[in-house]
């Protein structure tokens, strides 16, 4: 119709943490389900997906579990870093708000093809395994590479225990009016 297209959504999980140690102790086991459900849904395979718009709220017991996660599913046969960041360095948490706020900044990166710097990233939490997967924070403004369509995860949590994952791909090529 002429319309334009931003981006496509390839596919979407959405779940819930079930029991935990509380209201604000996520579920590391649900958030793997939650992604693998999204891989499915979409018919990717991990390593296609090149950047995750992580929830990253910076807490000491939230950020670890969502890299946990992230790590476990994403990241097992990968030969190239999964880039990982978080809209909430740039404008704060909006509650309910939040994954449609990282869910238009891979919209505008993927239009630009270049991956925002995440801010305030000068030490890395050390309650995270770095080391155990090959994962990249951008802080600076980086070109995003790809070997097909880019792709990319954007994941959010609310504190009642529900988890929802959308795998985006970058729009296909319009034709120019003429």
């Amino acid at each position: 119709d002429g319309d334009r297209i931003w981006a496509l959504i390839r596919g979407s999980a959405v779940n819930h943490d079930g029991r935990s140690g509380g209201l604000t102790v996520p579920s590391g086991p649900a958030q793997e389900e939650l992604l693998r459900r999204a891989l499915a849904a979409t018919q990717v395979d991990a390593n296609q997906i090149t950047y995750v718009e992580a929830h990253g709220t910076g807490t000491a017991l939230g950020d670890p579990i969502e890299i946990q996660a992230l790590g476990n599913v994403l990241c097992q046969d990968r030969q190239t870093p999964l880039i990982i960041g978080s809209v909430k360095t740039n404008i704060g948490h909006l509650e309910p708000a939040a994954g449609v706020a990282g869910l238009m900044k891979v919209i505008l990166s993927l239009q630009h093809k270049q991956i925002p710097p995440h801010l305030h990233f000068h030490t890395p939490n050390p309650h995270i395994p770095w080391d155990a997967y090959p994962l990249q924070v951008p802080t600076t403004l980086t070109e995003w590479q790809a070997d097909g369509p880019r792709l990319a995860g954007v994941s959010a949590f609310g504190l009642s225990g529900i988890n929802a994952h959308v795998i985006l791909e970058e729009a296909p090529a319009q034709p120019h009016a003429t």
